[in-house]
């Protein structure tokens, strides 16, 4: 399989389609229980108001939906993208049944089928490494048009941490034990084996702030848990607020 496969987009919904069931799991295992806390973390970036419009971009299962919608109040709005039709019903899954505020969306984030201008806040958690650099550029473009000026976004992903003392270890237990728990608990190592190989060649969120940036987004960049994990938060420039 080339590099170029994993980040074609019917692969990645084909591999999401077939973690669906365990993504979960081994994604609290793989950030050491911290990805709810992370996930927390990101949102408390930006300031997400009541009655506002949300769009949570590469929704998984939907973890932050629940906080999404209180946040936003009966007044807000959550959309939820996911290109993984498995990953959407599990997302829908997470709310209660007929939530009105909530519509989760079977959708390439890179191919947002969300009009210009009609949101205020982007969030995303544990999606990026799934892009190559030339998506992450496309990702930053989609951002900035569908935000309203003033708009604000969020992003987080686990990463290398800069560190060797940390870096080694830490790869060895995403490219080694994480498959080895796939194969005992779940019986297919190999889509966990990938979260590594994703997770190496992304790095950490400093390219994804240039492009950000190249998308005439103020950007800033955020690291947690010594580079175990990054993130970031910014907004799209307003020209009438001054």
């Amino acid at each position: 399989m080339t590099q170029q496969d994993i980040y074609a987009p019917s692969f990645v919904a084909s591999l999401f389609d077939d973690m669906a069931r365990t993504y979960g799991v081994v994604n609290l295992i793989s950030s050491f229980g911290f990805a709810r806390r992370w996930r927390r973390q990101c949102l408390n970036s930006i300031h997400i108001s009541h009655g506002s419009a949300v769009l949570d971009l590469m929704t998984g299962m939907g973890e932050l939906c629940p906080d999404l919608l209180r946040t936003v109040g009966p007044d807000g709005k959550v959309r939820a993208v996911d290109i993984s039709p498995e990953m959407c019903n599990r997302a829908r899954q997470h709310v209660p049944k007929n939530e009105p505020r909530l519509q989760v969306i079977e959708a390439d984030a890179l191919q947002c089928p969300i009009e210009d201008g009609s949101v205020d806040y982007v969030v995303s958690t544990f999606g990026l490494k799934t892009f190559n650099p030339m998506q992450l550029d496309k990702l930053a473009r989609e951002v900035a048009r569908v935000l309203r000026p003033g708009g604000q976004f969020a992003f987080l992903e686990i990463s290398v941490p800069h560190a060797r003392v940390l870096s080694w270890p830490y790869m060895f237990y995403l490219n080694r034990l994480i498959p080895l728990i796939g194969r005992l608990a779940f019986g297919n190592p190999d889509n966990y084996r990938l979260l590594g190989v994703y997770t190496s060649a992304f790095k950490n969120c400093k390219s994804v702030a240039d492009c950000f940036a190249s998308a005439e987004l103020s950007v800033d960049y955020r690291s947690y848990f010594f580079g175990c994990a990054t993130g970031i938060a910014g907004s799209k420039p307003n020209p009438e607020a001054g």
